[in-house]
């Protein structure tokens, strides 16, 4: 019986552990997720194909393409960061954290 309990506890005490390592990755790909939507989707497009009225005129690229997606990390925070063209500059409108999530957003939308 006294084995059990101990069994029980560690599972527990595993589970939770689990529960918090889990969590704030899972949240943060939810913020960057949400900030994508509200700062990006407008000219990039939900999908990130610039199938918009903006992303049309302004000729953007989709983010999911081999074009964008071979970029490294460094050069997608520095577009972000500074902006390109018509894209405005995130820089001191966003931290590093969150430009860094939107990079990581922009590659979940990678084409298969």
């Amino acid at each position: 019986m006294e084995s059990q309990r101990i069994f029980a506890a560690r599972f527990t005490a595993l589970l939770i552990a689990g529960l918090f390592l889990v969590g704030p990755s899972a949240r943060a790909a939810d913020d960057a997720a949400a900030l994508y939507k509200t700062k990006c989707a407008a000219c990039h497009g939900a999908d990130g194909s610039g199938n918009t009225a903006m992303g049309k005129a302004f000729k953007l690229r989709d983010l999911g393409s081999s074009e964008v997606q071979t970029q490294t990390d460094a050069q997608l925070v520095a577009i972000t960061s500074d902006g390109k063209n018509k894209m405005p500059a995130y820089k001191g409108k966003l931290t590093d954290e969150q430009i860094k999530g939107i990079v990581g957003y922009i590659r979940t939308l990678k084409k298969t």
